[in-house]
């Protein structure tokens, strides 16, 4: 039987990458990443649904000195999906090797996120993951050129699938049929997809480019405001921010 290490987030298109590789025999376990802009609460959830292991690792600080240099650039607001999505593939190929995984996966799906889950990126990501042939993506794997898991026996490729596009009808149908049925909606999760957090993040990384994990993490409380070079002011909305 073979050992697949997933990037498990907790939305549809990872738990479904899961069930596609779990329906077919493969050994499943999941990895979740912590950082001050995600957490793992949902792929806890998504881990236990599914009835498979999971791997919780905390990467703040290796993480925020990625995202504030990316290779790849920023999308829409502070997020560097090319590079975060490289990143945890790098991060989870250590564990794979360590403990004797025998390839990784993820949800991404073909042309979904128009940006970073075009045909370029997903070969870009694979590449500066440094793990490019021990990377699967089940849900979009009939539509990619034919990977070394699919070559060697480890997965097969007939049972992997053919999704694209930014419809989530697919998924959703796969999910009625499959009975996953409690599974978080589309977007969101990520606070660097977020403009109000962006644009504080910004402000952080100009004034004090040493910035901390602590540092992000206030940035999540109450009204902010940039008084001056080096002084700003918090306004706690409620007594937890308080």
């Amino acid at each position: 039987m073979s050992k697949a290490l997933g990037l498990l987030s907790g939305g549809l298109d990872s738990s479904l990458a899961a069930m596609t590789l779990l329906r077919q025999g493969v050994e499943v376990t999941g990895i979740a990443f912590v950082t001050p802009f995600f957490g793992s609460a949902k792929a806890e959830q998504a881990a236990r649904q599914i009835g498979i292991p999971l791997i919780v690792q905390d990467i703040g600080e290796v993480h925020l000195e990625m995202v504030k240099n990316p290779r790849y650039g920023y999308g829409k607001n502070m997020n560097p999906c090319i590079d975060c999505h490289a990143m945890m593939f790098r991060l989870a190929g250590e564990v794979m090797a360590g403990k004797g995984f025998d390839f990784l996966f993820s949800g991404e799906v073909l042309g979904q996120r128009p940006m970073s889950q075009n045909l370029n990126a997903l070969r870009s990501v694979a590449n500066y993951s440094g793990h490019p042939d021990r990377i699967l993506r089940p849900l979009s794997a009939r539509l990619l050129a034919i990977t070394a898991m699919e070559e060697e026996g480890l997965v097969d490729r007939e049972r992997l699938l053919d999704i694209q596009g930014r419809s989530r009808k697919p998924q959703e149908k796969l999910a009625r049929e499959w009975g996953l049925t409690d599974y978080p909606s589309s977007g969101g999760g990520c606070l660097l997809t977020e403009k109000s957090i962006s644009n504080r993040l910004r402000d952080l990384f100009d004034h004090r480019p040493e910035a901390t994990v602590t540092d992000v993490e206030l940035l999540k409380l109450g009204r902010q405001f940039r008084l001056s070079e080096t002084a700003k002011l918090t306004l706690g909305r409620n007594q937890a921010d308080n």
